[in-house]
C-alpha cells in the first residue's frame, strides 16, 4: 500500500512541476523582448554620457604629440628595466658574493618579473577595453595607469579599476589613473 502512495505522490508532483514550467514557457515567452546584444556583453551606466558619445570618444584617433608620449615613456621604461635587471645579474656573475646575496638577487628579479609581467598584462586588457593606449606603472606606492585624455570619464574609470584590480593585488585609493 506505501508503494502505492509514494507512486501517487510522485506523479502528482511531476504534473505539479510539469503544469508550472508551461504556464511559465507560455507567461514568459510571450512577453520576452529580443535584443541584439550578445550573450554576456557588459555595459556601463554613466550619468553624463550617451553611449553614442562614449563610442565616439572611444574610437578616436591619438595625436602626434600623444603617440610621441607615449613611445617615449615606453623607451624609458624599458631602458630602465633592462638596467635593473643587468644589476640584478651581476649579482649571479660574482664569484665571491655568498650563497645569501645570490637567493636574494634571486628573489628581487623573480619580483621584477612578475611586477612587469603584470603591468603588461594590465595594459593588454585596458586596451582590449577600447582604449587606443595605455602605460602602466606599478610602483611601491601603487599604480598609475595613463591613457589618452580624451578618453578618459567615469566610465572608462570604471574599467581602468577592474583591469588593475584583477591581475594586482592593490587597494582602489592607491590606484592613480592619467589622461596624457
Amino acid at each position: 500500500m506505501k508503494i502505492k502512495k509514494k507512486h501517487i505522490v510522485s506523479a502528482a508532483l511531476v504534473l505539479a512541476l510539469g503544469t508550472a514550467v508551461y504556464v511559465n514557457w507560455q507567461f514568459g515567452g510571450a512577453s520576452a523582448k529580443t535584443t541584439s546584444k550578445q550573450l554576456g556583453e557588459a555595459s556601463y551606466v554613466s550619468a553624463g554620457v550617451s553611449s553614442a558619445t562614449a563610442d565616439s570618444v572611444q574610437t578616436s584617433a591619438l595625436s602626434g604629440s600623444q603617440e610621441s608620449f607615449f613611445a617615449a615613456e615606453r623607451v624609458k621604461r624599458q631602458s630602465t628595466q633592462d638596467k635593473v635587471l643587468d644589476e640584478a645579474g651581476k649579482a649571479f656573475d660574482l664569484d665571491n658574493a655568498g650563497e645569501d646575496e645570490k637567493s636574494e638577487a634571486q628573489n628581487s628579479v623573480e619580483q621584477m618579473l612578475k611586477r612587469f609581467t603584470v603591468q603588461d598584462s594590465i595594459e593588454s586588457i585596458v586596451k582590449a577595453k577600447g582604449f587606443k593606449e595605455c602605460l602602466c606603472i606599478i610602483s611601491d606606492e601603487g599604480v598609475t595607469v595613463i591613457v589618452p585624455g580624451e578618453q578618459l570619464n567615469d566610465t572608462s574609470a570604471l574599467v581602468i579599476d577592474d583591469a588593475v584590480t584583477s591581475h594586482y593585488k592593490v587597494d582602489y585609493d592607491k590606484i592613480s589613473i592619467v589622461g596624457a
